[in-house]
């Protein structure tokens, strides 16, 4: 493994950053100095350049109207799209998960997404609000998604999506899938942080990221004990 420090950069702070989402970035910068891989991160605000050389992208939940502008500008700066080109590794949390698709709704009005990943979003006739929980697609090999959402948006998957999970507890993309995956890109309706509540998902980054097989164990007890509480509390009574 390099010795250079592995970037991560948290997208527009100043718009998407809800429900504790930037801890994602904190629990990624913990578990990779954790193993001894150096670590650098980077809060880019809206007014800023995105930088299209980092190894991991992480962006949030947020409101409509912030929603729709980080769109528009990310759209225009194009740094994001290079990234993904040149193969890094993203997480994107509930507005930043819709936007990464082809188009959402923000305020009523249909907005243009950034094209990274093969959905769609609208809006649905309830607000999911409530625990989720799901079994992930196995071809990540990962334990039962655990998480915590609230949007009133519904996804629909294309062909060059595969869901992250399905739905055990809770409504995510539409009562039967949560969230999706294509690639190195990762999208999901689950706050709490997500990577505080699924330290599995944070290391499937840190080795794509890294391009590491393997990484040293590290002690997840209390991560554990978190994990088996919210999983209990979104499951069928």
């Amino acid at each position: 493994m390099s010795t250079e420090a592995l970037r991560i950069v948290w997208i527009y702070p100043d718009l998407l950053s809800t429900y504790g989402d930037r801890g994602n970035m904190l629990i990624l910068a913990r578990r990779a100095a954790d193993r001894g891989i150096p670590v650098e991160t980077y809060e880019v605000r809206s007014d800023q350049r995105m930088p299209n050389s980092a190894d991991i992208y992480l962006i949030g939940g947020g409101e409509d109207g912030p929603q729709a502008l980080a769109a528009q500008r990310l759209l225009a700066d194009g740094g994001l799209h290079q990234a993904v080109t040149r193969g890094a590794a993203v997480l994107a949390i509930c507005a930043g998960y819709q936007l990464f698709g082809h188009s959402f709704f923000a305020k009523g009005a249909k907005c243009a997404g950034l094209g990274l990943l093969d959905i769609s979003s609208d809006r649905g006739e309830t607000r999911a609000v409530g625990e989720l929980r799901g079994d992930i697609d196995p071809r990540l090999g990962l334990p039962p998604l655990t998480g915590f959402e609230n949007h009133g948006g519904r996804t629909h998957l294309g062909t060059h999506a595969a869901p992250l999970a399905r739905v055990t507890g809770g409504i995510g993309n539409d009562g039967q899938t949560e969230g999706a995956w294509a690639g190195k890109i990762l999208g999901t309706y689950s706050h709490g942080p997500a990577l505080a509540r699924n330290p599995a998902l944070a290391d499937l980054l840190l080795k794509w990221a890294t391009g590491a097989d393997r990484l040293a164990p590290l002690d997840d007890t209390w991560s554990e004990r978190l994990r088996n509480e919210r999983l209990a509390a979104a499951s069928p009574v």
